[in-house]
């Protein structure tokens, strides 16, 4: 593959990655403005988050089946097409209701672009490249939030917050529109896959008993809660506990999300020396370490403003430097399967990641305490699982050498 054609192909999947951030983070300056329009509280609009984040976990179940049956692209154009009527159902909004149920179906749409892409990099890039692959993309979705929330934040004060929604309807179109023209079919349909219950249920039971699966999916997965733990819990800390302004939160929330890009390039350098299986286990034991710190000092009163800003900063540069490691580990031994391992992955990731955001916007008071205790707990969990998992493989490999083979 030429350079070309590499830098290529790695820009339209990001484009697919990015839909799915910028559909999370570019409304959240609107938190306020929607529950003012709709008559309820700011917490309650978060449910509105943790339904995109449940309809991106059913959503991906759905589509790895159908891109491993008939192709990655003709599922994807449906998903976009699903995601852009939603987009108008949640601009036409007029009850809190309405608005959770659009972004579930908004999700379901939205979902099938991460899982095209997170299959594709599988089907077009040799194992070797594919953790150079997701550190690439997991720099775009740290850029993402950079633009997202800080745009949400201007069209929101200039046209309300259902622009926010029409924004989003029109990079959809953009997306699909990038897809149909310029994405090849990465694997052709497979009329031997049955879409039959008991076959899928098979396929879905033979990738999650593959232990490389199970421990780096599971781990990176529980890892990842701590970001979105702080996606939900973000305008509940800045705006209503420290009183930032939508502008202000908007460029504090770009300044953390930069953490991302750094962890990106990070891991691209250290990519050329280590392993990904080396890199994961110290990016989570800096997950653990630091989130412990900042539960410590927010039941402690040592954190302010910026002392808040530093710490969530931090941790979540090491949840950057863990998850595209983790993601290339769980995916890489899979070439049939991919479609379904590639489901299941983010169906771990965005099921917890919807649980984490929940329990933020049901627990939080005028506290940074909720919010810290939700990363400590997820870092936590994901260190045991890490490390029980990285001995299971051990075990097996030394009992069965072909057991973390490549997977068909």
């Amino acid at each position: 593959m030429t350079r070309k054609r590499y830098i290529f192909l790695v820009l339209i999947l990001g484009m697919l990655i990015a839909l799915s951030p910028f559909s999370i983070d570019m409304y959240l300056p609107a938190f306020g403005d929607i529950a003012d329009s709709l008559h309820v509280k700011s917490a309650q609009v978060a449910q509105s988050l943790s339904s995109y984040f449940i309809g991106l976990a059913f959503g991906q179940l759905l589509y790895g089946p159908l891109m491993d049956r008939f192709g990655r692209k003709v599922p994807l154009y449906f998903g976009l097409g699903l995601y852009i009527v939603a987009s108008v159902g949640c601009f036409l909004s007029g009850s809190l209701q309405m608005l959770i149920v659009m972004r579930l179906f908004q999700a379901l749409g939205g979902c099938a672009a991460q899982v095209a892409c997170i299959a594709m990099v599988r089907d077009l890039f040799p194992v070797k490249d594919i953790a150079k692959v997701y550190a690439l993309l997991f720099v775009v979705l740290g850029a993402s939030p950079l633009l997202a929330p800080t745009a949400g934040s201007y069209l929101t004060l200039a046209f309300g917050w259902q622009s926010v929604f029409i924004v989003l309807l029109a990079i959809a179109v953009l997306v699909l529109l990038a897809s149909v023209f310029f994405l090849p079919e990465s694997y052709k349909p497979d009329k031997s896959y049955s879409l039959k219950p008991g076959p899928i249920i098979g396929n879905f039971i033979t990738v999650i008993r593959n232990p490389q699966f199970y421990t780096y999916a599971i781990s990176g997965a529980v890892a990842f809660c701590g970001l979105f733990a702080y996606v939900a819990g973000s305008p509940l800390v800045f705006i209503d506990v420290f009183g930032l302004g939508k502008r202000e939160f908007g460029w504090v929330f770009a300044g953390i999300a930069a953490g991302f890009i750094g962890a990106g390039q990070v891991n691209s350098l250290l990519l050329k020396r280590f392993k990904s299986e080396q890199i994961v286990p110290v990016s989570v034991i800096g997950q653990f370490l630091l989130s412990a710190i900042f539960l410590v000092g927010a039941l402690s009163g040592w954190f302010g403003l910026a002392g808040t800003i530093v710490m969530i900063f931090l941790t979540l540069f090491c949840v950057g430097m863990t998850n595209p490691n983790a993601s290339a580990l769980s995916m890489a031994p899979f070439t049939r399967n991919a479609g379904v391992a590639s489901a299941l992955l983010g169906a771990m990731q965005l099921g917890l990641g919807a649980a984490s955001s929940s329990a933020v916007s049901i627990f939080n008071g005028k506290s940074t305490v909720p919010l810290a205790a939700i990363m400590a707990a997820s870092a936590t969990i994901a260190l045991t699982i890490l490390f029980i998992g990285r001995r299971n493989i051990v075990e097996r490999v030394e009992s069965d050498p072909e057991a973390v083979g490549v997977a068909h």
